[in-house]
């Protein structure tokens, strides 16, 4: 993986494509190791071969990529705002997460004053079923895609309270569709509770979730609903900044 990094890093240097042997030279590989590697990226797009000039360029899965950590960052530079208010109004840590290969990954994080916190590493992944941001995602899904998923990823048992089974997953669902946040209840960590909800483009899609993450003590059940409805209200606010909307009702 390391080499074939290195081939991508060399060719994005050099706009006007390189030979073989160039990028050889350029990553300190063996031609026939430079080649093959160069094959497979080319089987992903990664890179492309003109046979015209027998130079290798960087390929259009690469600018896909590219683009993809370019709405990342605007994401993040739109959320981090309205995220650090959230904090400030609710007193709990707040986090912003998308969805990524069936599971949810944590893109930036406000941490709270309190000396107890909790923790999502941006970077961090968590399984979708068993975290409020990935609920609140699941719940803005068509139902094929929440299967596929399921599929794909199961419901791993984490806790005692953590959903096990499909049918409790779609009445966590509908719950989450009527209160417009998803609440993560020990489910993924003993002691923690968090609440979620969506953040939409300009297709009406959902794009990413943001969350308040704390303990027990603090997230009371005479809280939720009130943390429910400044993360919901955080959530449409960023919605608004990106030009997104809301689904119908």
């Amino acid at each position: 993986m390391s080499r074939a990094m290195a081939i991508l890093n060399a060719l994005a240097q050099h706009d006007y494509g390189m030979t073989l042997t160039d990028i050889a030279q350029t990553v300190g590989l063996a031609l026939s190791t430079a080649h093959r590697l160069l094959t497979t990226l080319q089987q992903e797009r990664f890179v492309r071969f003109d046979h015209a000039s027998s130079l290798w360029f960087v390929g259009v899965q690469t600018f896909i990529v590219g683009n993809a950590f370019i709405r990342s960052r605007e994401l993040v530079d739109a959320a981090r705002p309205y995220m650090r208010r959230l904090m400030e109004e609710s007193g709990e840590t707040v986090n912003l997460a998308v969805e990524d290969q069936g599971e949810a990954i944590y893109l930036a994080q406000v941490e709270c004053r309190e000396m107890m916190r909790a923790f999502a590493t941006p970077g961090g992944r968590v399984p979708l079923h068993s975290s409020a941001v990935g609920k609140a995602l699941l719940a803005a899904w068509p139902d094929e895609r929440v299967a596929k998923v399921l599929q794909k990823r199961g419901l791993a048992k984490l806790t005692e309270k953590t959903i096990d089974t499909p049918a409790h997953l779609r009445e966590q669902l509908d719950r989450v569709r009527a209160a417009g946040y998803a609440l993560d209840d020990e489910e993924h960590a003993v002691g923690l509770r968090c609440v979620a909800s969506v953040i939409f483009d300009e297709h009406r899609e959902p794009v990413a979730a943001i969350s308040l993450s704390g303990p027990m003590a603090r997230i009371t059940d005479r809280r939720v609903s009130l943390l429910g409805s400044l993360v919901t209200a955080a959530a449409t606010e960023v919605t608004a900044e990106l030009g997104g909307r809301k689904p119908a009702a």
